[in-house]
């Protein structure tokens, strides 16, 4: 891949990484319930699901997965049906009180449970993998697919880390700045809202043409 290609893929991939969506809706929650630190290291599930979808389209298999419009289906519905169902927990949570701030703070939260809950947010929107069938190839060299589309790869997954740091610092700002459990009751109410958003919005996207 010549140097210019590369440039050119960066702030492309970047802006791809940093576009607001469930994942990073997800960040800035945990950043803000959890913290920063548990909200990064739960987003290991987001990465590992991430490397899957990367590794499935550069086998070849991306294409047929959004080729197929009952594969496609299947697994739009149920990433929908998972977002409105996280957004609904949400809104029915209740505001945190001190005591449960305190208690939280020395009882970190399962990280295995949060991880898991970003690898399925993750793997259930099928718009993800058209990044890596529809975005990459621009920028794979032909002659060299593996190691170009490696590259491609794992510089996503490092944009994405770096997305995810910047997004959890915001969440844990918003839970300094709203200190309360007045303020963290509307915290959960527009999380809430903008994820059963986001599940609707997965709902109703169609299949590519093509």
């Amino acid at each position: 891949m010549t140097l210019s290609a590369y440039l050119l893929f960066l702030p492309a991939c970047f802006a791809i990484n940093m576009a607001f969506g469930p994942n990073n809706l997800l960040s800035v929650t945990n950043g803000a319930k959890h913290g920063v630190s548990p909200a990064v290291l739960a987003a290991g599930g987001r990465l590992l699901a991430f490397s899957i979808m990367i590794a499935i389209a550069g086998l070849g298999m991306g294409a047929v997965l959004v080729a197929s419009e009952m594969a496609f289906d299947i697994i739009k519905y149920i990433g929908a049906a998972y977002l409105v169902w996280i957004g609904i927990r949400l809104l029915r949570a209740p505001a945190p009180t001190a005591e449960v701030q305190a208690r939280d703070a020395s009882a970190p939260p399962s990280l295995r449970a949060l991880a898991r809950q970003e690898f399925t947010v993750a793997a259930g929107n099928p718009k993800a993998i058209l990044v890596f069938t529809a975005f990459f190839p621009q920028f794979v060299v032909p002659g060299a697919y593996a190691s170009s589309y490696m590259l491609l790869g794992l510089t996503f997954l490092v944009f994405e880390l770096v997305a995810i740091a910047l997004y959890a610092l915001l969440g844990a700002r918003m839970r300094r700045m709203a200190n309360g459990s007045r303020a963290m009751r509307w915290f959960n109410r527009v999380s809430g809202s903008m994820m059963v958003g986001f599940g609707l919005i997965l709902a109703f996207t169609r299949r590519p043409a093509g």
